[in-house]
């Protein structure tokens, strides 16, 4: 019995051996302290705080990152859509200039500069930004009637089609006809989205299809049956609820494993004040609780298990922008939001309440505009946060959060040494000579000013000559040797006098003609009957004679 015993004592101490061998090989090294067997502490992270107590956990969220900051500077309009992929690497912001920049965390040195601007939707402002779970595709939600996906570098990779206005059941058309307010990704089914728009639909989609349709419609409507328009979508954490905000002050959600999207699975119909745009819709990290911002001016915290009543709200919070949000910390301890700027302030904030309490439990200076879109990334356990100005900050705490900002605001700008000698390489392009060279394929209107240039082409008529004849052409007179030769024979003759008579003249060479008929008199001898000429009266040959006037 002694050594069954002793071997069940052995036994037992060496699976203890086990066990604690196993529990120091699961436990994080950055949040808690690890005591060794022979009472020696062993510093992994941290430094223990209690002697007795052989594990501390440090939670990274209890305080807010706000002790260091980087400015991005993406225009001078406001930045409306905010997007960090899910590793923190790249951030994508979007505006109402249009305009899509792309920041690169790794890439940026402390010049902080975008290494990509694009506008993927023309002339539309740019609503939301969402990066996929795996983060290699980002949903774009814009002014238009089409959302867009696009990869990690700007690429379009999928346009939903447009739907037929003049369609009146919108269940019937292909795609949405109004514009667009609000989408987001399936946060279980990497390859869904939904999308909502002021025709009163919320349509889901999926990247997959080659033929690029809809999964399903599903109607918005309101206490009297007519269409409600959805500002704002999201799915709950688990991906079974999609949940609506509207225009009528109502919070309206579905069943995401049904197939006809009819009834309710719950339906809150005064949630905000009628008539007046919810901002934002967002679930907290438990999946128990979610959160709408108003413009009413009001954010409201609800309970899925109990969403008659609000649990806590908290009014006077003004919002000019329909595109201002709230969120939730990483550990579920706080809802933040941001506020705009009334008339007479001079600087925006960011608030943060107590989820439990929802008592104010600190304001963020952020700069002097409206503070619209803010992000808390529960990896790099910082804060980005855009304003009206067209400015994106990013708050980050040395020590408790990673990689991200931190990276680039380390990196010194790039100096390039100005080089004094200058070299030509030569680069023999055998292909590149003229001979080789082919004409690019110019536009009809370059090819028609070309020919119209070409006297050939354009068929110009001939100009007048200015030196001698050529080609069977005359030029002006004097120019040839005859007209040369008539102009200076007519300078010698005689000119006839203008008060000369021409009919004296003309008789001067009767007599002559008579004498020696040559050239017309032959020819009309036997028909030319005698001319007979009037002698003139002694009246005209004075020299003071006028004609009678003419009858």
């Amino acid at each position: 019995n002694t050594d069954n015993k002793s071997i069940n004592d052995e036994e037992k101490s060496s699976d203890e051996d086990d066990e604690e061998d196993y529990q120091v090989a699961g436990t994080s090294k950055s949040n808690q302290v690890i005591k060794s067997k022979d009472g020696e502490d062993e510093e992994d992270g941290y430094d223990s705080a209690d002697d007795d107590e052989d594990v501390v956990s440090v939670n990274r969220y209890d305080t807010v990152p706000s002790s260091s900051e980087i400015e991005l500077i993406h225009g001078n309009k406001t930045v409306s859509a905010l997007a960090l992929d899910p590793n923190g690497s790249r951030l994508i912001s979007g505006g109402v200039d249009y305009e899509l920049r792309f920041w690169d965390f790794q890439g940026m040195d402390s010049s902080l500069e975008s290494f990509r601007t694009i506008k993927p939707c023309e002339c539309h402002p740019i609503k939301n930004l969402e990066y996929s779970t795996n983060g290699d595709l980002v949903l774009v939600i814009s002014g238009s009637c089409q959302a867009k996906i696009v990869d990690r570098d700007g690429y379009v990779k999928m346009e939903c089609p447009k739907g037929d206005q003049y369609i009146r059941d919108m269940a019937k058309t292909r795609g949405h006809i109004s514009m667009l307010n609000y989408g987001c990704w399936n946060p279980r089914e990497r390859s869904e989205f939904i999308t909502c728009s002021n025709d009163g639909t919320i349509r889901l989609w999926n990247v997959e299809n080659e033929l690029k349709e809809q999964r399903n419609v599903i109607k918005c409507r309101n206490q009297g049956g007519l269409k409600a328009i959805p500002n704002a979508v999201s799915y709950s954490n688990d991906g079974l609820l999609i949940t609506a905000a509207c225009t009528d002050g109502s919070i309206q959600a579905w069943d995401h494993r049904r197939k006809v999207y009819v009834n309710n699975s719950f339906l809150i119909r005064n949630a905000h004040q009628p008539g007046t745009e919810t901002s934002s819709l967002s679930f907290s990290y438990d999946g128990k609780y979610f959160a709408t911002r108003g413009m009413d001016e009001t954010l409201k915290l609800w309970d899925i298990r109990n969403y008659k009543t609000c649990v806590h709200s908290v009014n006077d919070l003004f919002n000019l922008f329909p595109n201002t949000d709230c969120s939730f910390s990483p550990d579920d301890r706080l809802v933040f939001t941001g506020v705009s700027l009334k008339k007479g302030e001079d600087i925006g904030y960011l608030k943060f309440y107590n989820r439990d309490t929802f008592t104010l439990e600190g304001e963020m200076k952020v700069a002097p505009a409206s503070v619209v879109r803010s992000l808390w990334h529960p990896k790099l356990n910082q804060l980005i946060v855009s304003t009206s100005s067209g400015i994106v900050k990013t708050y980050y705490d040395a020590a408790l959060s990673e990689r991200g900002a931190k990276l680039c605001a380390v990196k010194t700008k790039k100096r390039y040494k100005d080089s004094f000698e200058i070299t030509a390489q030569q680069i023999i392009a055998p292909h590149s000579l003229p001979m080789y060279k082919q004409d690019k394929k110019k536009s009809w209107k370059v090819e028609m000013m070309k020919a119209r240039k070409d006297p050939v082409k354009s068929k110009r008529p001939d100009l007048p000559m200015t030196g001698p004849g050529q080609g069977g052409r005359l030029a002006s007179v004097g120019g040839t040797y005859a007209s040369f030769m008539a102009q200076k024979f007519a300078a010698r003759t005689r000119k006839i006098d203008d008060k000369e008579d021409p009919r004296e003249a003309l008789l001067k060479f009767a007599k002559k003609a008579e004498e020696d008929p040559y050239w017309v008199a032959p020819a009309y001898q036997s028909t030319q009957p005698k001319a007979i000429y009037r002698k003139p009266d002694e009246e005209e040959n004075d020299d003071n004679y006028e004609p009678p006037e003419k009858k």
